[in-house]
């Protein structure tokens, strides 16, 4: 039938016609197709018919009439069409039926092999009845087809389809098939370990016994994943118990090497059958005692050794594992779903607590109930615990630690213990992160450490813990904890000290809390870490700190002078690498309080650190005498005299043009510098720049006063012409130095004034050498001086020339402009009333082209001529 037609087949042996009944009154012949051979079967597949034509079968299409061949039927027996319930179609060709879709294509579900050629097929699903010369086979329609009855009905001729039944008839009898009920089926393929079948008829059951149909699914689902599991086949095991949504401490008993908090249950599934009087009503008692041996057979083995060893195998903890990453989404879900609804329960009786406080006693008593009572992150706690202790058991550290590195919820005390077990210290360190337990993990960390560095270290343990993972480790503590990051970064400190230092830096660790806490805790560390501040970033470490580390320079200084001075070892020009350091940075740095630490120094040593520090102070005549007479180091005093200078040139500074002249003045008169120094180191007086902290007036006031002092206490030594010219003279210009008392230095003072001479004034640095000094030890200061100021004056002679030279060339231009020629003539107009010039008094602009009247330029107030107008009046 189709569309409302019948298909009718015709008489004649190679022809067939279709021929419709409209509203059920007679046939009418519409088209008639031809056929190749008489059609010995036939069935509607869709909008085509599939013939079964002697030998072969053809798919014809309804409306054109093509046909189209989908192979040879089979040699014994005459070609069979049997359509299935889901549109496909079985063919038969002998003892083998072939499922082909609607458009005669071969499937890939395999094909049913009966006993012999059937003579003919019906469909009771699901199951395939076929009508066999001595008896009826009844087979599965599910893969592999298996064979599920035998009807001993011999010489069937005929097998129908009913509504009810199956209908068979032989010689003069006829039979009826019922088929069981499905319920009774289920137990009974359940019984005999046929659960596929069992789950393929449940998926039969009325959609109103759905919820009977779950439970039983459940208990096959999970007998079946039993006997799976027996025969080794884990995966497909545990994905029946996937199914069959058991609890997961039930799946996870089956593995005793799996360690589970003590609070986990162990349920116990269901595993009756539901009351057979609501599935089946005929076999329910026999089906109860097959039911309960079978499932005692599963529950005890035979060998329950045997049983253990294969459950604890590779691949049935492999197979735990896919389990158990099937099963985690959804319970971590749930799991975090509480939390945050936990959260904001809080959030909510906090504010009910701040704004009544006789509720806020109840609300935390229930709020202790309901974090106590936590299912979700109890089953989360459980499946986090067991998937990291079965990835390790199979030897997946890597999966093990994104799980620890993700949000988990394993139990911490099983896995800490399970951790330490098989030494897997790096996944235990992410145990204790995720657990923010991070003061041991970092005890954990620094042990490592420390065994990797040691003689007897593991070589696995010198590759994976190296001082750099603590720096990595505490780089995100920074901002969170920087106590915790202080009081473990010390121990790489010494290993790691850039990287140190960069942690601080980069984690915006205060460096007054650094320096303080390194103070208290590990000093000897503190010079180390201001060190590395100060080369890292000289510009941003503060002078408190740059103090601090000059003082601890001294200190150890001292310690070291005291010792050798006890020993009668003391040397002023023995160096120590502190003491480098101490210079070095006296010299360097800027931020540390001289004053404080001049008051330090011992009185008869440390003579070159006392001249920097008083170099710090503006006190060079101090500084040079101890350079040129304790210390007897000219070229330091050189040097220091240089520093000076080249520092002066960028500001305005007396002392700095003066520094080389009052080393001249030491050189000459060495025994009233020495006693001078005497006298100031037992007085000290103020620095020039003591007086700079002060303002305005009070500022001037006291470096006057300083300078009157110098210029009394130094007056009977030198006298210099405050504008510094050769040409000035003082009143004391005639005055000599007095070498009485003690040897004039004048090697010294000659080989300043060669080798300075650019530097210094000559003709203050004349007027201070001695009166016998001779003219041929000058030679080498004189002759470049007065070379210089030949060439100087020469130069300015020239420049001279050239600067009059060019001023006449100016003059000569400015001449030349003045004597602009402006021609009149008749045609000449003025530009502002366009009358003629004539012999009337006119201005000329500066361009010297406009033309106007006099009277116009005077009589327009509003026209302002331009700077340097020219006015020319023709008569």
């Amino acid at each position: 039938m189709i569309g409302g037609g019948f298909f009718v087949l015709g008489g004649r042996s190679e022809s067939a016609s279709i021929a419709w009944m409209p509203g059920g009154r007679e046939f009418v012949e519409v088209k008639e197709f031809s056929v190749p051979d008489v059609v010995k079967s036939m069935s509607w597949c869709g909008e085509n018919i599939c013939l079964g034509i002697k030998r072969e079968y053809m798919i014809m299409n309804s409306t054109t009439g093509v046909l189209s061949e989908i192979f040879p039927s089979g040699r014994i027996a005459p070609p069979l069409v049997v359509p299935l319930p889901s549109g496909d179609l079985l063919l038969g060709k002998d003892n083998i039926g072939v499922f082909v879709d609607q458009n005669g294509k071969l499937l890939q579900d395999g094909r049913i092999c009966w006993s012999e050629a059937p003579a003919s097929v019906i469909i009771n699903k699901p199951y395939a009845l076929a009508r066999l010369p001595r008896h009826i086979e009844i087979r599965s329609l599910r893969a592999p087809y298996p064979l599920i009855q035998t009807i001993a009905l011999r010489d069937v001729h005929l097998l129908l389809h009913s509504s009810n039944c199956v209908i068979a008839a032989r010689g003069n009898s006829v039979y009826g098939l019922l088929s069981v009920s499905l319920g009774a089926q289920i137990v009974q393929l359940t019984a005999c370990g046929e659960f596929e079948e069992a789950l393929a008829l449940c998926k039969l059951l009325p959609p109103e016994d759905s919820t009977l149909r779950a439970a039983k699914e459940g208990s096959i689902h999970i007998r079946y994943g039993h006997q799976l599991f027996d025969n080794g086949s884990y995966e497909e095991a545990l994905e029946q118990f996937l199914a069959s949504q058991v609890d997961l401490t039930y799946v996870l008993s089956l593995y005793p090497s799996i360690h589970l908090p003590k609070a986990a249950n162990i349920a116990e599934p269901e595993m009756d059958l539901p009351d057979g009087s609501q599935l089946v009503r005929v076999y329910s008692d026999a089906s109860d005692e097959i039911e309960s041996s079978s499932f005692s057979q599963l529950q005890e083995p035979d060998d329950k050794s045997i049983l253990e060893a294969k459950k604890m195998n590779h691949n049935a903890l492999m197979a735990l594992v896919k389990y158990l990453q099937k099963k985690r989404h959804g319970i971590i879900e749930r799991a975090t779903a509480e939390v945050t609804e936990e959260v904001v329960s809080d959030a909510v009786q906090d504010s009910i607590m701040s704004s009544d406080p006789y509720k806020s006693k109840i609300s935390s008593k229930r709020r202790g109930h309901t974090h106590a009572f936590s299912i979700a992150r109890e089953r989360a706690t459980i499946l986090d615990t067991a998937l990291l202790q079965a990835l390790l058991l199979t030897g997946q550290s890597a999966a093990a630690s994104e799980l620890l590195k993700g949000p988990n919820y394993c139990d911490l005390k099983i896995s800490e213990e399970f951790l330490k077990e098989r030494n897997q210290f790096t996944l235990l360190l992410e145990l204790y992160k995720c657990n923010e337990m991070h003061s041991e993990a970092l005890k954990l960390l620094n042990q490592l450490v420390d065994e990797s560095k040691s003689d007897h270290a593991n070589s696995e343990l010198t590759q994976k813990f190296r001082p750099e993972m603590i720096i990595d480790y505490l780089k995100p503590l920074c901002r969170t904890d920087p106590m915790l990051v202080l009081e473990f970064s010390t121990n790489v400190l010494e290993s790691c000290p850039t990287e140190t230092i960069d942690l601080y830096l980069s984690g915006n660790v205060p460096a007054d809390l650094v320096n303080s806490y390194l103070k208290r805790h590990a000093p000897k560390l503190q010079s180390t870490y201001l060190e590395l501040m100060l080369s890292m970033s000289a510009n941003e470490i503060n002078s408190n700190l740059q103090n601090e580390l000059v003082q601890i320079y001294l200190s150890e200084v001292l310690d070291w002078y005291k010792d050798l001075s006890q020993q009668q070892q003391w040397d002023e020009k023995s160096y120590s690498a502190t003491r480098k350091k101490l210079l070095s940075a006296l010299d360097g740095i800027s931020g540390y309080n001289a004053e404080s630490l001049l008051k330090r120094l011992p009185a008869d040593a440390l003579y070159e650190e006392r001249a920097v520090l008083l170099g710090k102070m503006n006190q060079h005549q101090l500084a040079l005498s101890l350079y040129v007479h304790k210390l007897q180091l000219p070229e330091l005093a050189l040097a220091y005299c240089d520093r000076v200078y080249e520092a002066g040139l960028h500001q305005v500074s007396k002392s700095s043009s003066n520094i080389y002249l009052t080393l001249l003045q030491i050189y000459l008169n060495p025994q009233k510098t020495t006693k001078d120094f005497e006298q100031r180191n037992i007085n000290p007086i103020l620095p020039q720049n003591v007086a700079n902290q002060k303002s305005g007036s009070a500022k001037t006031k006291a470096s006057r006063v300083a300078r009157k002092v110098a210029e009394i206490e130094w007056a009977d030594d030198i006298r210099i012409s405050p504008s510094g010219t050769d040409s000035g003279r003082s009143d004391g210009d005639g005055d000599e130095i007095s070498g009485e008392g003690g040897p004039i230095m004048s090697n010294e003072a000659l080989d300043l004034l060669s080798q300075r001479w650019d530097r210094i004034n000559g003709a203050q640095a004349l007027r201070l050498l001695p009166r016998d000094t001779k003219l041929q030890n000058l030679i080498r200061f004189l002759e470049p001086l007065l070379k210089k100021s030949s060439e100087g004056r020469r130069n300015y002679s020239v420049i001279k020339s050239l600067r009059f030279t060019e001023n006449l060339q100016v003059k000569e231009d400015l001449h030349k402009q003045r004597r602009t020629v402006v021609k009149i003539d008749g045609e000449s107009t003025c530009s502002r009333c366009y009358k003629r010039i004539g012999t009337s008094a006119f201005v000329v602009y500066p361009e010297g082209k406009t033309l106007v009247h006099f009277v116009c330029f005077r009589d327009s107030q509003s026209i302002k001529p331009a700077r340097g107008t020219l006015l020319k009046k023709q008569f």
